[in-house]
Order: structure tokens, then sequence, then C-alpha cells
């Protein structure tokens, strides 16, 4: 386990490493420049502004500069749009915002589909399979951009207490967080009549109904264990994708987390900020998939002599 541990960590370092110098050298080939608003600046501001945030410097200098000031200092760089706020003190406001709309989602991902997905595989070829799967893929086509207005609309403007926008009460995080969360249970829910379906077909499922199981005991004793594997697999990145938040669902709702910085930080051409958020968002996608490495591992035994080798 601990072997397994390390090879993760190791290859996870690797991958956000790459990830954080592709993005590095790739927003400084976008189109524009931060400094241009709507009036152009004269050529002798811009070169100011430029020696001030070490643009001025090869791109091969800023990226050794950028790295040397991440580990000595842990110093992401200042906004180069939002003038006196540093792309830590930007990250750190909106991370329980999407943390908060995460977790939720996640919830209501995993109570919803997780059980339809069992109910489905349970009943197999009969109408509540063929009912619960068609949701389950209505949720899967339907885009997210669909979905949040529609919510907006019956659900916000209907039931009091609840926001169509913004982030100032606690009722704020209902709709999208329930929008997230339908989305990923369509997926959940698909995967969990998948895994179930093999392992009810296994002869040990059939040993247990020949034994006189009850179907509560064959579903959450016998069968459970091993046909939520698949679920795990992808509650992984699903996860580290909520917390991090739905660029289309925060832009609907006004939510000011992650998502949204990273539409602005994208149009504004914000360097400093894009870089940030795209690494921390790859070390939140690395941890997730580590944990459920972790957590696989644990439902299947089989997978440390596999991990070790």
């Amino acid at each position: 386990m601990i072997k397994l541990l390390f090879k993760r960590l190791a290859q996870g370092a690797l991958v956000v490493f790459v990830l954080e110098t592709i993005t590095f050298f790739l927003v400084r080939l976008l189109p524009g420049n931060p400094f241009l608003g709507e009036r152009r600046l004269p050529q002798h501001i811009m070169e100011q502004l430029n020696a001030l945030y070490g643009l001025d410097r090869s791109a091969i200098a800023q990226y050794f500069q950028y790295w040397k000031n991440i580990i000595t200092a842990g110093d992401f760089g200042p906004s180069l749009v939002r003038e006196g706020l540093q792309v830590s003190d930007i990250i750190a406001a909106a991370f329980p915002v999407s943390l908060t709309l995460g977790v939720l989602g996640m919830l209501i991902a995993i109570v919803v589909g997780i059980p339809a997905g069992m109910l489905a595989a349970w009943y197999k070829n009969r109408w509540p399979d063929a009912l619960l799967m068609l949701a389950a893929m209505l949720g899967i086509c339907v885009p997210a951009f669909v979905i949040a207005p529609l919510f907006g609309k019956t659900l916000g403007m209907n039931v009091p207490g609840l926001s169509v926008a913004g982030w100032d009460n606690p009722l704020c995080v209902v709709l999208p967080a329930l929008t997230l969360g339908l989305i990923n249970a369509a997926y959940l829910a698909r995967l969990t009549r998948g895994g179930m379906l093999e392992v009810l077909s296994q002869d040990f499922m059939r040993t247990a109904r020949a034994k006189g199981a009850s179907p509560v005991r064959q579903l959450f004793i016998h069968a459970l264990r091993s046909g939520l594997l698949p679920a795990v697999s992808y509650l992984g990145p699903a996860f580290a994708a909520l917390i991090t938040g739905s660029f289309v669902v925060e832009t609907c709702f006004q939510v000011p987390g992650m998502g949204l910085h990273f539409v602005n930080a994208t149009t504004d051409r914000d360097y400093f900020l894009i870089q940030g958020l795209v690494l921390c968002y790859g070390v939140l996608i690395v941890g997730a998939n580590l944990i459920v490495d972790l957590v696989l591992v644990a439902l299947n035994p089989r997978l440390r002599t596999q991990g070790a080798a």
C-alpha cells in the first residue's frame, strides 16, 4: 500500500508539472494583452506595465522565475487585471464557495445516482430499469446551460427563498448544487447499473439466491462492494471538477467560484490567475484520483498486488 501511494504521488506530481508548464506557454500565445481595455494605452505605459510584471523578459526567463517564486515564497503572482489583488487571495476567496457547491453537488449525485443504478440493475429489462435509464440518458444528453435556466425558471422564480443568481444567502447554493448533482447522478446511475449487472451474473450471486438470501442482502451484502467499482472510479475526477466549479453552472447562477474566475481570467488574458487556477485544479484532480485509488484498493484487495507490480 505504501509503495502504491508513493508511486501515485510521483505520477501525480509529474502530471501537475507538465500541465502547468503547458498552460504557462499556451496562455502567452493567446491573442490580445491583459492591459488592453476599452482605450488603448500609450506605448511607453505599456512598456512600463510589462516591465513591472516581468512580461518584457523572454518566456523561458518568466517560466523559471514563476516556479522560483512558487517554491521559495509560495507566490503565485499578482492579478494583471484586478489591481492590488494577489492570485492566492482570489483563489482563497473562491475556493470555499466552489468547495461548498462541489460537496453538496456530489452528495446529491451519490444519493440519487447510486440507488437508481442499483434499482435499475435489479429490475433489468423491466419498466423501472427502462424509466430510470431514460431519465439518466436525458441527464447526460441535456447540457447544463439548458438545465440551469430551466431550474431557475421553474424553481427559482416560484419557490420562496430560492435564488436564481448570487451568493448572498444559504439557499443560493440549492439550484446550482441541484443542477451539478443531477447531471453527475445520471453518469453514476449508468455506471452503477453496469457494475451491478456484471456482479449479479456471477456464480456466487446465483449461490446466494439458491441459499435463499433476501434481495436486500443480495444487493447490499454480496453485490454492492464489487458493483460500485466503476462508479467509485468516476467519483475522483468528477469530485475535483465539481470543487473547481462548473464554468457553465457558475456563470448561469452568478456563483463567485473558481469556474467563474477562470472564465473571466481567460477573457481578460490574466496570465497569472489562469496559471494559478490551473495549478489548483491539477492538484485537486490528482488528489481526488489518489483517494479514489486507495478506496478501490480497499474495496478490491487484488489491486494491491497489481499496483505494487
